[in-house]
């Protein structure tokens, strides 16, 4: 009897060592496990005291060509000294492996460990770093390009609002306030004045998750697989935007440190007035993009928790607040 087809799997571990060992030349020393299931698949390689990540992608979620021009970026930056978790070749200088799951045949790469933890509640000072280290890789992409997705506002706002309707009603409160909401930013992005607003590679997703630090303060940042073009100023809001989330606006911690993260990242690159202005609005449009992540990858990520309880939760509890707190959509708009 033929197997019965399947859209997504979990690879066995125990195999994905036996396999990095001979691919990568590693010791037979070396043990696999699955630390995080999700978008892609994520497991820990220790080969005696070294450590790395191998990255299993699920199928159809990004292209060989859109893992090449990722691997391209991070190799510009390792280059350039950033502190990055950056691609490991195997033995025969190739990054990327093609795993044949039963799904189909799944893209993988290895990278460096990154060093220290993941960090919920971080320091001024280390918030200044991170900002300096954002600034950094921003002064190497600027007016740069990779053959990836476009971060527009139909990409984030448009797209993505699609998306989150095929799981919440259009007659609910929270739908209209999505509709309006949606309006309003794409009237402002299109009379922004992108004369002064830098363009290039971001990273997309940079917020505690995707950080490690150690005990003397070094932050690396690794999981670019967001990365792609846009307006640079898209990671910085929505960095800030993660902050909300873990400090809350009205602790009396969130807006030093905030400041503490805009000093970091204009002591290496200065920020428009424009951009600044701009910050809070596309910080709820990146709340768009990534609930409508939620949504696309329903049935293999988000199944466990998304429902349409949950989105009028994760819109009045986060999106609206956010929007209320800088009185968009009021002609009161806060930089």
């Amino acid at each position: 009897m033929t197997h019965f087809p399947v859209t997504n799997s979990n690879l066995s571990a125990a195999h994905i060592g036996l396999f990095l060992q001979e691919k990568y030349s590693l010791s037979k020393d070396t043990k696999c496990q699955l630390i995080k299931a999700g978008i892609n698949d994520t497991y820990l390689v220790s080969d005696n005291l070294d450590k790395f990540v191998f990255r299993v992608y699920s199928l159809n979620w990004r292209s060989r060509v859109e893992i090449e021009e990722e691997i391209k970026l991070l190799t510009l930056l390792k280059q350039n000294g950033i502190s990055i978790s950056y691609p490991l070749s195997d033995k025969e200088n190739s990054y990327i492996q093609t795993l044949k799951a039963p799904e189909g045949d799944r893209f993988a790469v290895l990278f460096t460990f990154a060093s220290g933890e993941k960090l919920h509640i971080i320091s001024e000072e280390t918030h200044f770093q991170i900002g300096q280290l954002m600034a950094q890789i921003h002064k190497i992409t600027n007016n740069q390009k990779l053959n990836r997705t476009d971060y527009s506002p139909e990409v984030i706002l448009i797209n993505s609002l699609k998306k989150v309707s095929a799981f919440l009603n259009s007659d609910t409160e929270e739908m209209n306030f999505m509709r309006s909401a949606q309006t309003f930013l794409l009237k402002e992005f299109k009379n922004a004045n992108t004369s002064q607003i830098r363009k290039g590679i971001v990273h997309l997703d940079i917020w505690f998750d995707n950080l490690n630090i150690t005990n003397n303060n070094k932050v690396t940042i690794f999981d670019f697989d967001f990365c792609g073009n846009g307006w640079l100023c898209l990671d910085i809001a929505y960095y800030i935007m993660q902050l909300h989330n873990v400090e809350k606006y009205e602790s009396k911690d969130y807006q030093p440190k905030v400041d503490s993260f805009i000093k970091g990242y204009e002591s290496v690159s200065l920020i428009s007035a424009e951009e600044k202005r701009l910050i809070p609005m596309l910080g709820v449009s990146l709340y768009f993009f990534y609930l409508g992540v939620q949504c696309q990858r329903y049935d293999n990520w988000s199944n466990s928790f998304l429902s349409e309880n949950y989105l009028k939760r994760f819109i009045n509890g986060l999106v609206k607040r956010y929007y209320d707190i800088y009185q968009l959509g009021e002609n009161k708009n806060c930089a």
